[in-house]
């Protein structure tokens, strides 16, 4: 109320003219400083109740009209030209409105204004039809997307069954346009905020949210339903009014509602025609040759090529040089085919069953497999470069990781906006609405270490879910609400319309380009055969697939439609047809000439320069991992101070930078600065380090503390590591969101791009990364074997069974041991420094020194090859007295020791020696202990088996050889059905020819451990001291 009292009733008697040109003036002035206010002027003691429009909403209506009229009176309706002009002229309230014959010109004195009111219409009733035309205009930007003709189906089965929302114009048949005129005409009172049938050729403003009137500022109220239904009720439905900020909800507004924007070129619906047939005739011509077999088709929604090309057609016009695209199976062999444009013969040839493969690894189903691929967009004439990203059966699963490769490939050709680099992600409706996954990746959309600056996610929304029907498989109306999380519009589109998919896909493009925001295109369709071309879908869905058999391709639909308006002919179609087949045919019959399954022609992140021509590494030796003293002591100094000046820190962190400086004064290192020698010598040499997790910048046990905060300024940072040398490559830390799946599998994505990068991802405690366990068993794992792919990533677990309750204790490093590939039974006979590591699908350590894991850190770089790292962490090593390692242990000269043997008094007479203990990690401190109290350093060996895999065969050897006469014993704090034993004992016993049994005793458990911290102490120490000293057999 007290901005129409501003606007209204304080308004200063002078002419209309000059109050126009004075209040316009501040009005704009106002506006640059984002305030719309007015100093007060003279005011009337009148109340307002005599002008009762001017109450609640009313009044925002009133007030943006007035605005209007200060600027340009002729921007209003003469009545309210009047009405403005009358209140300037000092007419009262409720006497200021009078009927529109034209005034003379000069404003009116309050005497003649009240002279020529007369008998008036009632202003309320025009506000209220004016306000009941702005809530109609916004019932159907809110809500016209739940009566588009979206299903070509007409089943209404992708979207919510319920009835449509009454205060939108519709008929119950959503596909029948015969009564589409007549409908207008259902108005009634109740419903549809006031208007009837005798306001349908009133003229009313137009409000400023909308864009229907184009050039036209009023229309009929008949006018305005007919474009609003035509701009949000036909084939596409827009839901953006969830949106919260203003600018971008005018820009979709005026992208869908402006009359004639769905006009296309005949040059543009040929080509559209001709990516039409190219998408349907590929799955045909399959369909035909191997109708057996499972390819995951794509009929029902061949619309997909052309919505794909059409991004990236859009997407190459505004800049964008490469495109990392991730999607499920249904419709990958044509994507490959006639988007990435993987040769058709490599294609075919997949379905040879009596291929042999070539190269290492077990391969994977075609309709799995990735590509990359450089070539030039036809339609802008620039290069692009497409990667279709390999993934398993797990839906969604590689989400994370492509939008994990794009931020890497953003990050190093420096595109901090994401104007060169680009990710597009399809999805099936049920995995997008069920997979937790989905939402994981939007929630790092936006967050500085992770975003990408916008991806485009395009939905293939079968409208079922394998068998399963969407009334049961989501509580939302679409599959596509989980978008709304990060304010992403979702633009809903029939898929049998290919000019509506074009348009929608242009706008998702060009949405994607100016805001750097996600967007999702939900392309209605349906699937014309089963789960799979061998599936009998007729037995869930009886009544949906009636009518898709009753469907006619939309294929042929386009044809005809083309044909009707004169754009082709029906030879020229026909022509089309028959050259596309040609290709596909020719090309068959070259694929009948391969012999050979080559899985690296499919290789999706390749990396030039760093192998061979053969793909094989330029050597087989591993350089020492050593540095110099003045380097370790430079990043020594480094990691102790605070290298930005006047910058205030913690005084606890004080003590602990005093104490890193003591250490390299004394020439040695703990676990945390041990972790600072490793990356900062890295970075010096070039080497980008990244890394991420949840608490990573300070470490979850405050050991770490690589991001120092100012104790008085709000966001202000020191990170030292990016100042150990002038030219060295960045340092990136960040802490993740609380997630593991999405967060493991981005930075799997990071590290596929490029090998000379360290990529590190700590769980919080090492269990939590069970909830990732799907990154780590279908990629990380088999990812070389399947898809010929390497990657270096690191996995930080920290692992100890001390007192901390079930849940923080184990990483669970019998899982990772399960699945590794060698053989336990057979005994190397390569090289095994090196080889070994080549040939392990993955390296698992558990290092007892800081040295040690700065030799395995910068192996995994200097190495020539790349395979994933699996760190089990200590926690109560990071603060050991023991726990330290001397700088002479980490010169030049030194390497990563897989078996740290015994060099105390056992040394010296070895055939004395009566039991060896093989242990790894913290155990070794305790025994040590243990042994030294018992008065057994002279007849008992601990060795500590650094590297679990590849298994060190060699190096055990030599200790088995060196006591003779001694018994074997493994010594674990875990349980026996858990840690390490089922992986070391097999290995064991091959070492010794089996002619030694392996001792231990610890009993199997459910959980890793339960105990309180006092009695855990107690009971852990007995067990493992009974591991040493007691006999028994297994």
């Amino acid at each position: 109320m007290h901005r129409l009292r501003t606007t209204v009733v304080r308004l200063r008697p002078i002419a209309a003219p000059q109050t126009a040109k004075s209040q316009s003036q501040a009005r704009l002035a106002a506006v640059g400083g984002a305030l719309r206010t007015f100093q007060p002027m003279r005011s009337y003691t009148a109340s307002v109740s005599a002008e009762p429009f001017l109450n609640g909403t009313s009044s925002n209506y009133v007030e943006e009209m007035y605005y209007a009229w200060l600027e340009n009176p002729r921007s209003v309706h003469k009545s309210w030209d009047i009405f403005f002009r009358n209140a300037n002229a000092g007419a009262p309230p409720g006497a200021a409105y009078q009927s529109p014959p034209p005034l003379g010109g000069a404003a009116l004195g309050l005497a003649n204004a009240q002279a020529m009111v007369g008998v008036q219409p009632n202003v309320e009733k025009l506000v209220e039809d004016h306000l009941a035309v702005q809530s109609l205009v916004r019932a159907y930007q809110i809500r016209g997307h739940h009566v588009a003709q979206l299903d070509p189906l007409g089943i209404m089965a992708a979207i919510d069954p319920g009835p449509p929302p009454s205060d939108i114009i519709t008929s119950n048949d959503k596909l029948d346009l015969s009564g589409y005129k007549e409908r207008l005409y259902d108005l009634t009172a109740e419903e549809f905020y006031g208007l009837d049938e005798s306001d349908l050729d009133k003229v009313f403003r137009l409000p400023t949210t909308t864009f229907i009137g184009g050039s036209e500022s009023t229309l009929p109220l008949r006018e305005i339903i007919q474009r609003l239904e035509m701009a949000y009720c036909q084939s596409i439905g827009v839901e953006f009014m969830f949106i919260n900020d203003l600018e971008q909800c005018q820009w979709i507004r005026q992208k869908f509602e402006r009359p004639g924007i769905m006009q296309f070129t005949l040059e543009e619906k040929r080509t559209l025609l001709a990516r039409m047939v190219r998408s349907t005739r590929f799955e045909e011509f399959l369909q035909r040759k191997w109708s057996s077999e499972k390819r995951f088709g794509l009929e029902g929604c061949e619309s997909l090529i052309p919505a794909l090309k059409t991004i990236i057609d859009k997407s190459s016009m505004n800049g964008v040089e490469s495109i990392i695209m991730g999607m499920p199976h249904r419709g990958r062999l044509n994507v490959l085919a006639n988007v990435i444009r993987k040769e058709l013969d490599q294609i075919f040839c997949q379905f040879d069953s009596k291929l042999e493969a070539a190269d290492e690894g077990s391969g994977d189903v075609k309709y799995h497999l990735g590509m990359w691929h450089r070539r030039i967009n036809r339609v802008t004439d620039r290069n692009i470069t497409l990667s279709l990203m390999a993934n398993p059966s797990h839906l969604e699963a590689v989400d994370p990781v492509v939008q994990g490769k794009t931020k890497a490939e953003q990050f190093y050709c420096g595109d901090t906006e994401g104007n060169r680099v680009m990710s597009i992600l399809l999805h099936g409706d049920a995995a997008f609405a069920g997979q937790g996954v989905v939402y994981e990746t939007f929630h790092l959309s936006d967050l500085p270490s992770y975003t990408t600056h916008g991806t485009i996610h395009v939905v293939v929304n079968n409208q079922i879910g394998f068998t399963t029907d969407p009334r049961v498989a989501r509580s939302s109306s679409y599959p596509t609400d989980v978008a709304k999380v990060v304010n992403a519009p979702i633009f809903h589109v029939n898929a049998d319309d290919p000019e509506a998919v074009m348009y929608v896909c242009n706008v998702a493009a060009e949405w994607r380009a100016t805001f750097h925001k996600d967007v999702v295109v939900d392309l209605v369709c349906y699937r014309r055969n089963g789960h799979n071309e061998m599936d009998e879908p007729m037995f869930t869905q009886p009544l949906m697939y009636k009518q898709i058999k009753k469907q006619k391709g939309v294929l042929q639909k386009y044809a005809e439609k083309l044909i009707a308006e004169g754009a082709v002919t029906r030879q020229e179609y026909e022509e089309e047809i028959a050259k596309y087949d040609k290709i596909c045919e020719e090309a068959h019959a070259r694929s009948k000439d391969e012999k050979i399954l080559h899985i690296k022609h499919w290789l999706d992140s390749p990396w030039p320069g760093f192998f061979n021509m053969d793909g094989q590494p330029k050597s087989m030796t591993s350089p020492s991992t050593g540095l110099t003293e003045e380097e370790l002591g430079h990043i020594g100094h480094i990691a102790s101070s605070v290298p930005v000046e006047d910058f205030t820190i913690h005084g606890g962190l004080s003590r602990i930078l005093k104490g890193r400086a003591a250490m390299v004064g004394q020439r040695v290192c703990d676990w945390a600065l041990g972790e600072y020698m490793a990356f900062g010598s890295l970075l010096k040499e070039g080497t980008h380090i990244r890394l991420s997790g949840q608490d990573v910048e300070r470490g979850t046990f405050s050991h770490r503390h690589h991001v120092l905060h100012d104790q008085n300024v709000d966001k202000r940072i020191c990170i030292p590591m990016n100042h150990i040398a002038p030219n060295q490559a960045p340092y990136t830390v960040c802490n993740s969101s609380l997630s593991e799946y999405g967060v493991l599998g981005f930075e799997l994505g990071f590290a596929m791009a490029s090998p000379n990068a360290l990529v590190l991802w700590e769980a919080q405690f090492g269990d939590f990364h069970n909830t990732a366990q799907c990154i780590i068993d279908q990629f990380i794992c088999p990812g070389q074997a399947k898809w010929v792919r390497q990657n270096g990533i690191v996995l930080l677990l920290p692992h100890g069974m001390e007192g901390m309750g079930p849940e923080h204790s184990s990483a669970r490093p019998e899982r990772f041991l399960q699945m590794c590939n060698e053989d336990p039974d057979a005994y190397p006979v390569s090289e095994f420094a090196v080889r070994q590591l080549y040939d392990c699908n993955w390296i698992i350590v558990n290092c007892s020194t800081p040295a040690n894991y700065f030799h395995v850190l910068r192996r995994q770089i200097l190495q020539p090859f790349r395979k994933p790292l699996i760190v089990f962490t200590p926690k109560s090593l990071l603060r050991h007295p023991d726990a330290k390692s001397n700088f002479d242990d980490m010169l030049p000269g030194t390497h990563f020791q897989r078996l740290i043997p015994d060099s105390g008094p056992v040394c010296e007479k070895p055939d004395g020696v009566k039991r060896i203990v093989f242990c790894t990690g913290k155990v070794y401190y305790e025994l040590t202990r243990e042994r030294k109290n018992r008065g057994m350093d002279n007849t008992v060996a601990i060795a500590r088996i650094e590297q679990l895999s590849p298994f060190p065969f060699d190096q055990v050897k030599v200790e088995t050889d060196r006591y003779p006469n001694a018994d074997l014993v493994w010594c674990q704090e875990e349980h026996k059905n858990q840690g390490y034993y089922d992986y070391v004992k097999p290995r064991l016993r091959t070492t010794v020819d089996r002619t030694r049994p392996v001792w231990y005793d610890q009993p199997p458990s459910l959980t890793p451990l339960c105990f309180v911290l006092k009695v855990f102490s107690l009971l852990s120490h007995v067990c493992m001291c009974e591991c040493v000293f007691m006999y028994m057999c297994v």
